[in-house]
């Protein structure tokens, strides 16, 4: 199924009109940069991939949404050679509370909304789903589910994407001014923000506390999947659809368990974990260069307004409870 980000560029859908080959070679450049100098955050490498996509174009973009899966997976399996299993157990136990409640309400007021607001009933499912439990990973799985067409997955695609890239710069910002622990800001954005790979990008940016947190408590949430998406099948009478299960948080406990356990792993964790964070940057750089502008216009007022409601009660009503209970 083809999303917001794998359809093929054409020159109307960007400023300058290059050659293919020149459009490549500055592709090429920039990606290797984003791995080559430690000054690119993530952040910045979303920022230059936005950049990218609307001033030249992308390249390779029927290969990005393929791309980016496989590279969010084996970074965020990577960083568990970077942290404890007994801390992560801590955290997961923790933040299981919020996932339950947080989840549900979001889902529930989802449904309210898009009602409210007359927006297709699959195109509001998705948005909350990939609010609720974790972005596009939620989406892709819930779509064959709910047997979207390519529009309604899209939208829904388009509206997280657009928010995750807000995300990544605006909760360090709001982090560091009312100076969260590194603890709360990591519980916070797991929770707050959709997608794995900008909770990731953003926690990382904030500290390595903060890193370890998120990505713990953001992979226990997204094993919510599953049942939600049984759940769905359900709700949209599609009961011989399959589940995707995204067998790669089974991949990073164990990592974390061979770093707890495995003494001698200590020789080359640290690689794995620098490995890991480099290729989140070019995850996120690959993200940035396939939102293209054009593409963004698609996915309407209403549904973007609904992924910004649900997102500010999910963001908000999350940080007050971590603020009282701090």
């Amino acid at each position: 199924m083809k999303t917001i980000s794998d359809t093929h560029d054409t020159p109307k859908q960007h400023l300058f009109s290059l050659n293919r080959t020149t459009q490549q070679v500055i592709f090429i450049l920039l990606l290797v940069s984003c791995v080559v100098f430690p000054i690119i955050s993530p952040p910045v490498a979303l920022l230059i991939g936005l950049v990218i996509a609307n001033l030249f174009g992308h390249p390779f973009l029927h290969l990005n949404h393929k791309a980016t899966s496989i590279l969010l997976q084996v970074s965020v399996v990577g960083l568990g050679f970077g942290m404890n299993l007994h801390s992560a157990i801590s955290a997961g136990k923790e933040g299981f509370l919020f996932t339950v409640a947080s989840i549900f309400s979001t889902l529930i007021l989802g449904l309210l909304v898009g009602k409210w607001m007359g927006i297709d009933k699959k195109i509001s499912h998705l948005i909350s789903c990939g609010t609720a439990i974790c972005g596009g990973s939620a989406i892709a799985a819930i779509a064959p589910v709910v047997k979207s067409n390519e529009n309604q997955t899209s939208v829904g695609l388009g509206v997280i994407f657009i928010l995750n890239s807000v995300a990544l710069f605006l909760f360090p910002a709001i982090g560091h001014w009312l100076s969260l622990s590194q603890h709360d800001f990591g519980l916070w954005c797991a929770i707050a923000i959709h997608d794995t790979s900008s909770v990731v990008g953003a926690a990382n940016k904030y500290g390595a506390e903060a890193l370890q947190i998120a990505t713990t408590v953001k992979l226990a949430r997204a094993l919510w999947i599953i049942p939600i998406a049984v759940g769905s099948t359900y709700l949209f009478k599609n009961g011989k659809s399959k589940v995707k299960i995204p067998y790669f948080i089974f991949l990073f406990i164990l990592a974390l368990v061979v770093n707890t356990y495995v003494s001698s792993i200590a020789v080359v964790a640290p690689y794995f974990v620098t490995i890991a964070k480099l290729g989140l940057t070019v995850t996120l750089f690959l993200i940035g260069s396939g939102l293209n502008i054009n593409k963004l216009k698609e996915v309407g007022v209403k549904p973007l307004l609904q992924g910004v409601l649900l997102w500010i009660f999910i963001a908000s009503t999350s940080l007050f409870v971590i603020l009282k209970l701090s």
